[in-house]
């Protein structure tokens, strides 16, 4: 006697799990990839024997690399929070808050320096990565200066002129090039921020 055979519903629950795993899968051997060679150097060959399925497979679940790039920033960035503007921001006054932010942020380059040095390297040559990374990156950055720009005096600098230095300060290069330099990340949240503030001249409180 055979068995009754499965409604379908739990058929179809059973294949979208089954689909959502293989999603998965590429997903996170598209991050590991990412992380290690770059998103340059990242075949669909390698990340399909990554994942241990077929190029055909990693095409049906990502049919562009906007797809696939779409994908693996969300799911970096779930794993990997970005520091908080918004607990810089509560800081009154802006050269403790600029340190403080500088420093938190330049402790986070730190630790995902390997992937976001390859994402932000590869993102100049890789048009579909741009298209994902630019408006992502850009808003993080413009948020971030947006926290530390305000209570600076208006009688001392320009808005668009401390914007753009904040902006040069918190920027992931400026960090490498200090850090390159030897310095270790406490040191050169310091520079960086009186290079700021050494531009400003604040008035007596």
């Amino acid at each position: 006697m055979t068995s009754p055979q499965a409604p379908r519903p739990y058929r179809k629950q059973k294949r979208a799990r089954s689909e959502e795993e293989t999603r998965r899968r590429i997903t996170q051997a598209a991050v590991e990839l990412h992380g290690t060679v770059g998103p340059a150097n990242t075949t669909v060959t390698d990340l399909a024997r990554l994942a241990g399925v077929s190029r055909m497979t990693v095409y049906n679940h990502f049919p562009t690399e906007v797809d696939l790039f779409t994908a693996c920033s969300t799911h970096w960035a779930t794993e990997n929070p970005f520091p908080d503007p918004s607990q810089w921001a509560a800081v009154q006054e802006p050269p403790e808050r600029l340190v403080r932010a500088l420093r938190e942020l330049y402790d986070w380059y730190a630790l995902k320096q390997q992937m976001l040095g390859n994402v932000l390297r590869d993102v100049p040559i890789v048009p579909a990565l741009a298209e994902v990374m630019d408006p992502l990156w850009s808003t993080y950055m413009d948020g971030i200066v947006h926290a530390l720009a305000h209570d600076w005096s208006p009688r001392d600098v320009r808005a668009e002129e401390l914007r753009g230095m904040l902006r040069v300060a918190v920027d992931f290069h400026t960090w490498q090039i200090l850090t390159g330099s030897g310095l270790d990340d406490d040191t050169a949240a310091e520079q960086a921020a009186l290079m700021v503030t050494g531009a400003v001249r604040l008035p007596s409180r």
